[in-house]
C-alpha cells in the first residue's frame, strides 16, 4: 500500500494576494544537464527554508533539554510553544508536561533532511517538474489528500478510492508538506531512526552520504518498495555534481 499520506497543515499557507510563483518551463529544456540544474536551482531555496525552520525548532527543543538538566522552570511562553510543536508533530504532551522523554521523542522527529534526498525525490516524483501534478497542483512529491476537492483527481484512480493528489499554492508549500510527512508519518519511522543513529555516530558524513543512508527508510513511500529506494539512491549518486 502506498504511504504518501498527507495531512494538510495550516503552517506556511500562502495568502490569496501572494503573486503567482515563477516556475520554469521544464518541458522546454532540450539539454538534460541544463534541465537538471534548472530543477534543482528552482527547488533548492525551499529546501533551505524548511531546514532553517527545522533548525530553529530543534534549537528550541535543545534549550528545553538544558532547562530540564538544570532543573530550571519552563516559562509559560515556552510551554505554549512546546504545545504548538507537540500538535504539529503529533507527539502529545501528557499531564506531566515537558519531560525528557517527550523532548527526546520530539528531537527524533524535528530534524534536518539533506537536500540531495529531497531534491532527488522531487525530481523522481514529478518527472523533473513536468508531471501533470507538478504543473497543475505544484505537487512535486506525489502526496495525497483525502477531502473531496482538496487536490487533483488522478486519471487512473481505482474505483471506490477517495484520495486526490494534493494541490499546493507554491513549491515552498509542497516542500513544507513533504518535510512534515517524512518527519511525523509513522510510515517513515525507520528513516527517523536511521537519522538519529547518524547523529550519534562519530563519523562525519557528507549530505550525499546522509541522503543515501536515509533513503533506506523510504521503503513505504512507494508500492515499489526496495526498487523505489534503489532508484532514489541511484539518482543521488548520478547527480553528485549538483550536490557539490
Amino acid at each position: 500500500m502506498i504511504k504518501k499520506i498527507l495531512i494538510l497543515s495550516t503552517v506556511l499557507m500562502i495568502s490569496a494576494c501572494t503573486p503567482k510563483e515563477d516556475v520554469p518551463d521544464f518541458k522546454a529544456f532540450t539539454d538534460v544537464k541544463e534541465k537538471k540544474a534548472a530543477f534543482f536551482n528552482f527547488m533548492y531555496p525551499a529546501v533551505i527554508a524548511e531546514n532553517d525552520r527545522v533548525k530553529e525548532e530543534r534549537e528550541f527543543l535543545e534549550s528545553l533539554v538544558m532547562k530540564l538538566d538544570n532543573d530550571t522552570d519552563v516559562s509559560s511562553k515556552e510551554l505554549e510553544r512546546a504545545t504548538e510543536l507537540s500538535t504539529l508533530y503529533k507527539e502529545t504532551l501528557t499531564d506531566s508536561g515537558i519531560t525528557a522523554d517527550w523532548v527526546n521523542a520530539m528531537l527524533v522527529k524535528v530534524d534536518y533532511i539533506p537536500a540531495p534526498l529531497v531534491l532527488s525525490q522531487g525530481a523522481n516524483e514529478s518527472a523533473w517538474g513536468t508531471s501533470r501534478f507538478a504543473l497543475e497542483a505544484n505537487n512535486y512529491f506525489g502526496q495525497w489528500c483525502y477531502t473531496k476537492g482538496c487536490g487533483v483527481v488522478p486519471s487512473k484512480r481505482n474505483e471506490g478510492a477517495a484520495h486526490e493528489v494534493a494541490k499546493f499554492d507554491s513549491s515552498q508549500d509542497a516542500v513544507h508538506a513533504y518535510f512534515m510527512n517524512v518527519n511525523r508519518n509513522n510510515a517513515y519511522a525507520e528513516l527517523r531512526i536511521i537519522r538519529a543513529k547518524l547523529h550519534r555516530s562519530p563519523e562525519a558524513l557528507t549530505p550525499e552520504q546522509e541522503a543515501n543512508a536515509l533513503a533506506n527508510g523510504l521503503i513505504r513511500y512507494s508500492e515499489r518498495g526496495e526498487a523505489y529506494v534503489e532508484e532514489i539512491q541511484a539518482m543521488i549518486r548520478h547527480n553528485s555534481q549538483y550536490w557539490r
